[in-house]
C-alpha cells in the first residue's frame, strides 16, 4: 500500500514551496499512480489553464493544520 491509499485527504501541492494549492475533494483510490494521474486530471479539467503550474505541483497528503483548515 503507497502512502496515497490510505489517505483521509490529499491535494495538490507546490513543489517550490510546499504551499498546498487545491485540495481534491473525493476518496483516494487506488495505487499511488493511478491517485496521482487522477488527481492531475481533474485538476486540469478545472482549470484548463493550469498546466503550467500542474508542472511544478506534486499529489501529497494533507497536513494535520491543512485538513483542520478545511473543515
Amino acid at each position: 500500500m503507497g502512502k496515497l491509499e490510505s489517505a483521509e485527504k490529499i491535494g495538490l501541492k507546490n513543489k517550490d514551496t510546499d504551499k498546498l494549492i487545491v485540495v481534491y475533494p473525493f476518496k483516494a483510490e487506488g495505487s499511488d499512480e493511478e491517485i496521482t494521474k487522477k488527481v492531475t486530471d481533474w485538476y486540469y479539467m478545472q482549470h484548463c489553464s493550469a498546466e503550467e503550474e500542474l508542472r511544478n505541483a506534486y499529489v501529497d497528503l494533507l497536513t494535520e493544520a491543512e485538513a483542520k483548515s478545511i473543515k
